[in-house]
């Protein structure tokens, strides 16, 4: 099982890795990892409109603009998002792998889930299915991750 640091840094060294499996772990941890930065991005862009009463405002054009910390957080977001398109896809795939499945399901997934009404279920399936433990041992895409974790560090 990786820890915090292990995960993340598993997950840019295999930036465009689109073969092998990654475990539970690995998946989740990059999960909260991205929602962190996600959160500190949002937080930098209210700072920058003055808080929730600087939403308000923004929201009535009531105001100049965005000041200089939603500036940095917005173009932040936007850098961030960009750079993990990739290897978002990549650890998902991964992933698909250790529960052996095909790695194509992130496409299935990826276009079920612009279907408003069964967006929600897409989400809720993919959760779940990401949560399940991979198969035990080797299957079609590699050994199993759990043991052999020497392998990638």
């Amino acid at each position: 099982m990786l820890n915090f640091g292990q995960a993340v840094r598993a997950f840019y060294i295999r930036y465009v890795d689109f073969s092998g499996r990654s475990q539970r772990s690995e998946y989740w941890w990059v999960q909260l990892f991205q929602a962190t930065c996600y959160s500190i991005f949002g937080i930098l862009i209210i700072m920058g409109v003055g808080g929730f009463e600087g939403m308000d405002a923004l929201v009535n054009d009531e105001t100049n603009g965005f000041g200089p910390a939603a500036i940095l957080g917005t173009l932040g977001l936007f850098i961030f998002f960009i750079a993990n398109i990739i290897p978002n896809i990549a650890i998902q795939v991964r992933r698909f792998h250790d529960l052996g499945q095909t790695g194509w399901l992130v496409l299935v997934f990826g276009i079920v889930g612009q279907i408003p009404l069964i967006q929600f279920f897409s989400i809720i399936g993919n959760c779940i299915w990401f949560a399940m433990r991979g198969t035990h041992g080797p299957n079609q895409y590699g050994p199993d991750p759990l043991y052999s974790q020497s392998d990638v560090f």
